[in-house]
């Protein structure tokens, strides 16, 4: 791979300050954020174009498509090309296709504007390995301020857009976030480090090298499969709990419900604190000490299922031990080579998404054949394998 070799020009004087992580984190946390404004707009839109709800349901899967294909296409890139510039002109692009949503006639307009919107919102991808590179020092601190503001952008995104159709019309939604990140597009070009990038290769030698990477280095496939296996035990667990919680003994209503959701804060707001204790000492002990958090809570959901106090800490035990992992991992990956953080960043992310997809389609299908004690066994085992790869890793 001698094309494949790069080299970052950097010096001290890039290192991010406060006010820098903090726009970042909000830049992180509103892009990623389009990616769900449309979940609670879906009804809204099928009026608008006269269509059924399972046709303007389409949207969430194109939107996940599209940054599906973004992850992979396009966040190497940050590897080659300046990440400021690549940043920003990712940003520019979503701006439009945000403008244009506002005017779509059709719901196929709609639908290639969605693909477009999750395609653009990577940008997030781009963000979060540059602060990282930026920041060595406090490497964890800085990632768990960036994830702070994406978890916070992915839990606001739904409240803000349901809001905003409720009292004007679901089209001024896609209107206000154009208008949020065209002020952050201009924040970011005036206040964000020029990192350049020498990657020696073409295009396609960039993809090639992406997947080189997962043959270089056991810690990142190591990483990946922990990664994958425990956001398949979070989807799995937030899939299936809307069914719980409607059924016996609860009984609860659709806003009741959504609350829960609310309670996921928690674990975003203790992220930049993991962080710091990530960048300490021993990532097998912040893995393990994750790992732990997340069975405990599981644990709780198998032993009182009826008690929605316990269900409610058991949440909050999850969501940190969830943000845990991904915060030591990241931190962990970003450490290997800091000429391929854009490409290691594309195998880690993608192993998420295929976590994402197989963890909602297992969550289903034990819920249909055994309800929530099934689903609860089923990330129990998923989470003792993540646990058994963490101890293999210690050998």
């Amino acid at each position: 791979m001698s094309n494949g070799k790069s080299a970052v020009k950097m010096n001290n004087t890039n290192a991010l300050t406060k006010f820098q992580v903090l726009l970042m984190a909000i830049a992180a946390g509103a892009s990623v954020a389009n990616i769900y404004y449309n979940q609670p707009i879906l009804k809204d839109i099928s009026s608008t174009f006269d269509v059924t709800e399972s046709k303007a349901g389409t949207i969430s899967m194109l939107s996940q498509i599209g940054y599906g294909l973004g992850l992979f296409f396009i966040i190497p890139l940050g590897d080659k090309i300046n990440k400021k510039n690549l940043i920003l002109t990712l940003l520019s692009l979503l701006i439009v296709t945000l403008i244009l949503m506002t005017v779509a006639s059709t719901i196929q307009q709609v639908w290639i504007l969605s693909i477009l919107i999750g395609l653009f919102s990577v940008s997030v991808q781009v963000i979060l390995p540059m602060a990282a590179s930026l920041n060595p020092a406090s490497r964890g601190k800085t990632v768990g301020v960036i994830f702070t503001g994406i978890l916070i952008g992915i839990l606001a995104a739904r409240v803000f857009s349901g809001f905003i159709a409720e009292w004007l019309n679901w089209r001024y939604v896609y209107g206000f976030s154009a208008v949020l990140i065209s002020v952050i597009t201009l924040m970011l070009k005036t206040s964000l480090p020029s990192v350049r990038n020498e990657f020696k290769g073409h295009y396609f030698q960039l993809l090639q090298s992406v997947l080189y990477q997962i043959k270089r280095f056991s810690l990142l496939r190591d990483a990946s499969l922990i990664g994958g296996l425990l956001f398949g035990v979070f989807c799995s667990f937030w899939t299936v709990l809307t069914f719980h919680l409607s059924g016996s003994p609860f009984f609860y209503h659709s806003d009741t419900i959504g609350l829960f959701g609310l309670v996921a804060i928690a674990g975003a707001l203790m992220a930049p604190y993991i962080g710091k204790l990530a960048d300490k000492g021993n990532s097998n002990r912040s893995l393990l000490f994750a790992v732990g958090m997340i069975i405990f809570s599981l644990l709780l959901m198998k032993l009182f299922p009826d008690s929605a106090m316990l269900l409610i800490i058991a949440v909050i035990i999850l969501d940190i031990g969830i943000q845990g992992m991904q915060i030591t991992n990241v931190a962990m990956i970003y450490s290997l080579d800091q000429t391929a953080h854009s490409r290691i960043n594309t195998i880690y992310m993608t192993s998420y998404f295929i976590g994402v997809a197989l963890g909602t389609f297992f969550g289903l299908q034990c819920w249909k054949y055994g309800g929530w004690g099934l689903v609860v066994w089923q990330m129990i085992l998923w989470s003792l394998i993540a646990l058994g790869i963490i101890f293999k890793r210690k050998k």
